[in-house]
């Protein structure tokens, strides 16, 4: 089978699938960071702008700025309420468009692992952070099994086929984020699992998010129909319903925090 990327370009249906489970995971991660208000903040690969407006909502910020490559998420992002204070830019995770020491903290919310050298990605947010500023990410662990869409990845595999993978999936892993943080030189660098649980209202509803996601898109376009209705059948093995119908999902991810030095 031709090799499949994942690509996104529709901010819309982002945030249907993997736009709630951003924001899921991210009310925990933001708990964990705890960040006073007032600060000035960087959303690297803000993508459709789901974590944006977690901080516009929560953490009474002083600045957002976010950056991400796709104008499509990019337009999706700049029609939310965080708008009226956020701003976002067109531009690269490893060649970030903001001065040294302009922001106060930092994140990539599920984003590392499509930063083609993540090294230079945390190297650029620990340069636009200022000394004593915060540096933080969280990453699906996709090698882990936590991925959302681990139960359709699962039942592809073992149909014989190759699910896409981020690029430099890798750095999902608790033990390379660390090795991340440290080898960018910040300190009070910290790691933990955050674990979330979503609940659909049956299994067409689970499906038909899922597969309309920029994870799967493709490669379930690419299947004849008797093969996208048998990895159907056995998505649907592998999430047993409750009494009313309702599918229940989990998701971990894995997250990091560090401090430029003073």
């Amino acid at each position: 089978m031709a090799e499949h990327q994942i690509r996104f370009e529709d901010g819309a249906a982002y945030e249907r699938m993997m736009g709630v489970w951003s924001r899921l995971a991210g009310d925990i991660f933001l708990e964990w960071l705890a960040p006073p208000p007032g600060l000035r903040w960087i959303d690297v690969g803000c993508g459709s702008g789901a974590f944006s407006q977690l901080l516009f909502e929560r953490c009474a910020p002083a600045e957002i700025r976010g950056v991400d490559p796709s104008e499509a998420q990019l337009a999706f992002a700049r029609a939310r309420p965080a708008a009226r204070l956020a701003q976002f830019h067109q531009g690269d995770a490893m060649a970030l468009p903001f001065a040294d020491n302009s922001a106060d903290a930092a994140a990539m919310a599920l984003v590392i692992f499509f930063v083609p050298t993540p090294a230079s990605g945390v190297a650029e947010m620990a340069r636009v952070v200022a000394p004593g500023g915060l540096v933080a990410a969280y990453s699906w662990d996709f090698l882990g099994g936590g991925f959302p869409m681990e139960p359709i990845q699962a039942e592809l595999r073992a149909m014989g086929l190759d699910p896409p993978l981020p690029p430099s999936v890798a750095a999902s892993r608790i033990a390379a984020l660390r090795e991340l943080w440290g080898g960018a030189g910040l300190d009070e660098v910290e790691t933990r699992e955050i674990a979330t649980t979503r609940t659909f209202a049956n299994f067409d509803e689970f499906w038909a998010l899922s597969s309309a996601s920029s994870a799967l898109v493709a490669i379930l376009g690419s299947l004849a129909p008797a093969d996208l209705a048998r990895l159907r059948s056995g998505v649907s093995a592998r999430l047993p319903a409750d009494s009313a119908g309702r599918i229940t999902c989990s998701a971990r991810a894995n997250a990091v925090k560090g401090r430029v030095p003073r």
